[in-house]
């Protein structure tokens, strides 16, 4: 299968396919129906740690191909351990109230807030690959820092930015929680920050653009890890999967994507609209292509992230129409990325592009781990490794996923 996107058509199923296919259905919905069924998106019966988008096994494979100067291993570790995410001297500045204003504006905590979280998960990932104490410490200062001061997010960008943030904070805590042997003498409290700050202001969900509900979602998923707790994993996952069939079109959804009900998007014109103006819907569009594909990407590194997280934990989301989505979509925006002409009927002719550094967790799992040809994709990746952070809640996942077969 190539990740060249096709434009919508339907196909008439043979009568019997459309029998077998509906007795199929009905008895998968029986078997989920009994007592101790285990849906593909549940919880598993007992969580996997460290497990939010980066397991154990990836992490001493990383470790390892960088001991022996491996590239683009060595390289994408390099360029971490020089950002000023990796500091040593880097002070948090912890505040009770996040206040961030659309765009961050105002911004009063919102960048502290956001770098302090992806420099807990670089000193985490530094600690892991160095096993030099020190970087353990950093984040546990960090972590520390933060639930000891912060109470709640205020302004219209509170949802988004709980969700940048919180999808760093548990990936750092994972790693330092379950892998540092030394000592975290107020993970409880930081447990509490998650369960208490976070999780409220982004388990519910939002109405807004794809991008903001699919961020929150994937902290979601990693808090409720963190937290072991499958109520809100389950919810979580759950607006996850309706969120993502939202987002990224294929022609088997039929002549309009699919939408998300609680938007109230009942007629092609609003459907429209919502998808920035555009009316040509082909496979591998997402609802927010006609805006950027800055936006766009963030979105895309937010399912994969999630549908890592998953893998992880036991249900493998790759070979579901998530992935099927994730690889349209990447191969989609990686085309126009790349510098394909943009067709006149495709956002009026044009695209605002820079995608970021999102491709790397979708290309390993659908490529290297299933096969799957995806040469758009792949150009891309290759092209900018190794990938580095988008200052937001990406960070060097060239290192962490990059060719990684765990």
């Amino acid at each position: 299968m190539s990740d060249t996107p096709t434009r919508h058509h339907r196909r008439r199923r043979p009568a019997l396919l459309v029998t077998v296919a509906a007795a199929t259905a009905a008895l998968v919905g029986t078997l989920l129906s009994w007592p101790g069924a285990h849906r593909a998106d549940a919880a598993p019966a007992a969580f996997v740690h460290p497990g939010v988008t980066v397991s154990r096994g990836q992490l001493d494979f990383a470790r390892t191909e960088v001991l022996a100067g491996a590239q683009p291993w060595k390289g994408a570790y390099d360029q971490m351990m020089a950002s000023k995410y990796a500091s040593l001297t880097r002070t948090p500045t912890p505040r009770a109230t996040v206040e961030c204003g659309s765009y961050s504006n105002p911004n009063y905590g919102c960048t502290d807030e956001r770098e302090d979280a992806i420099a807990a998960y670089t000193d985490a990932l530094a600690w892991y690959v160095t096993r030099d104490d020190r970087y353990a410490r950093k984040a546990i200062e960090l972590m520390d820092a933060w639930s000891a001061v912060i109470k709640d997010h205020t302004n219209s960008n509170a949802p988004l930015q709980t969700g940048w943030a919180g999808s760093s904070w548990p990936k750092a805590a994972e790693i330092i929680k379950y892998t540092y042997t030394g000592s975290w003498a107020n993970s409880g409290r930081f447990a509490t920050m998650l369960r208490d700050v976070y999780l409220p202001e982004i388990i519910n969900g939002s109405n807004s653009n794809g991008n903001w509900e699919l961020s929150m979602m994937e902290a979601a998923v990693g808090i409720s890890v963190f937290l072991e707790d499958k109520t809100s994993y389950d919810k979580a996952m759950a607006k996850f999967r309706t969120r993502t069939a939202a987002y990224v079109y294929l022609s088997t959804d039929g002549a309009v994507p699919k939408t998300v009900p609680s938007q109230n998007l009942d007629t092609t014109a609003k459907i429209v609209g919502y998808w920035q103006g555009q009316s040509t819907f082909v496979t591998g569009l997402t609802q927010e292509t006609c805006r950027d594909l800055t936006h766009t990407g963030y979105g895309i590194s937010a399912i994969s992230h999630i549908a890592e997280t998953s893998r992880i934990q036991g249900q493998d989301l790759y070979g579901t129409d998530v992935g099927e989505r994730l690889r349209q979509a990447l191969g989609f925006q990686s085309k126009y990325q790349l510098g394909t002409a943009v067709p006149s009927w495709l956002c009026g002719g044009s695209l605002n592009l820079g995608l970021g550094p999102v491709t790397e967790v979708g290309y390993n799992a659908l490529h290297n781990r299933l096969g799957i040809a995806m040469a758009n994709t792949q150009a891309l990746t290759v092209q900018n490794r190794p990938a580095g952070s988008n200052n937001l809640f990406v960070a060097w996942e060239t290192l962490t996923h990059g060719d990684n077969p765990s």
